[in-house]
């Protein structure tokens, strides 16, 4: 009898800790699964490759209508929760933006999480390569933050799947001029939508980071004959900016105060808060930026202020309207054909907002669902 105690005894901690093992693997993944419920997709793929280093995500939001399509982002997170709902977020705003741009593409995006050790980069993308490649088709790369034309030189060596190749090996190279080219353009819709004006000429624009397409983006301003002041973490960046095209630099905390017709937030994304709202001068808030929005009811700020926003995947539409080129036969003048009609699009939702009362990202989710609608109602 007391032996028979004892063995139970013995064994009831592991037996807790199988148990505790169980109800936090529960937990994480009712977590998880809550994440994917509340961003409405959709499917995450998750890559640990321990000879490189690899830590990666790939989020497919949706694909009704094509193979997903979307960048890579390769920074620095917190925590895998942080890359988890960064992958997520940025692959529903893909499946909105392409969408809205009429392609023949669902949404998805990727994040690999930057080693803190040393790493081989190659390595590292032609394991993310693989990765990709492993979806056959389902999600094809492209550039985005921390990523550029050389990481997708590597990922081709070992996918088709990659667009934003070096126009030598049939690509389109980097697609950070389409993408401010078709800012430059929603801008100029808002511009004669709120301010009544044909023209940038003398319009000022405060360009909230120069880095790839911030720097395209003053240029195209720069064209046409706006203002610029601009901000950015890294002074060489503001510096050329001054120098190439006689822009103002500002403080990168007083960026949000500047007295403008136009605020471009070409930075990293939730550049639209609490904090940031209220100091605007602004009358109309169009960039490059990814989320600009750090929650749906700024939007709701923003209208309240009669401060006109262009919705971000809607305006910021061009870089992926260029890389969707490749998939098909990369055409230069298509592509830049198809960015430019993104003026008509800003207008649309502007012109909607205007005629129903309502905040312009609401108009721009109704105009993508109508679509996605249109597409069910076809399969049915």
């Amino acid at each position: 009898m007391s032996h028979e105690h004892s063995d139970a005894t013995s064994q009831s901690p592991d037996r807790d800790r199988q148990g505790a093992l169980a109800h936090a693997t529960r937990s994480k993944a009712m977590h998880l699964f809550g994440h994917l419920k509340a961003y409405d997709y959709g499917e995450v793929h998750f890559k640990f490759d321990k000879a490189s280093g690899l830590k990666a995500i790939i989020a497919i939001h949706d694909s009704r209508l094509g193979p997903a399509l979307g960048g890579c982002r390769f920074i620095d997170y917190v925590n895998d929760e942080a890359a988890l709902i960064d992958a997520l977020r940025l692959a529903r705003g893909m499946t909105y933006k392409a969408a809205l741009a009429g392609l023949a593409h669902g949404g998805g995006k990727s994040v690999i999480v930057r080693p803190k050790e040393r790493f081989d980069r190659v390595a590292l993308f032609r394991a993310f390569g693989k990765f990709v490649d492993d979806l056959g088709g389902h999600y094809i790369t492209a550039e985005d933050s921390g990523t550029g034309l050389e990481d997708m030189e590597v990922i081709r060596t070992v996918t088709k799947s990659v667009t934003g190749v070096d126009v030598a090996n049939g690509g389109s190279g980097d697609p950070s001029p389409f993408t401010a080219l078709g800012v430059r353009r929603g801008i100029e819709a808002c511009v004669k939508f709120k301010l009544g004006r044909d023209s940038l000429a003398g319009v000022h624009v405060a360009v909230q980071g120069v880095g790839h397409v911030g720097y395209h983006l003053c240029k195209e301003l720069h064209a046409v004959g706006a203002t610029i002041s601009v901000a950015d973490v890294d002074p060489l960046k503001t510096e050329r900016a001054q120098r190439e095209f006689g822009a103002s630099v500002v403080p990168l905390d007083s960026i949000f105060e500047v007295d403008c017709d136009v605020l471009a937030p070409c930075a990293l994304g939730s550049a639209l808060n609490d904090t940031t709202i209220p100091r605007l001068r602004a009358t109309i808030v169009a960039g490059a930026a990814n989320n600009q929005l750090a929650e749906p009811r700024h939007g709701d700020d923003l209208y309240a202020r009669d401060i006109l926003y262009a919705p971000d995947y809607a305006i910021n539409a061009g870089g992926l309207v260029n890389v969707a080129q490749e998939v098909l036969g990369y055409d230069a003048k298509k592509a830049r054909e198809k960015t430019m009609t993104i003026y008509d699009t800003i207008y649309e939702i502007a012109d909607r907002s205007r005629k129903t009362d309502a905040p312009t990202y609401k108009i721009a989710d109704m105009m993508v669902e109508e679509k996605l609608a249109l597409v069910a109602e076809g399969r049915s």
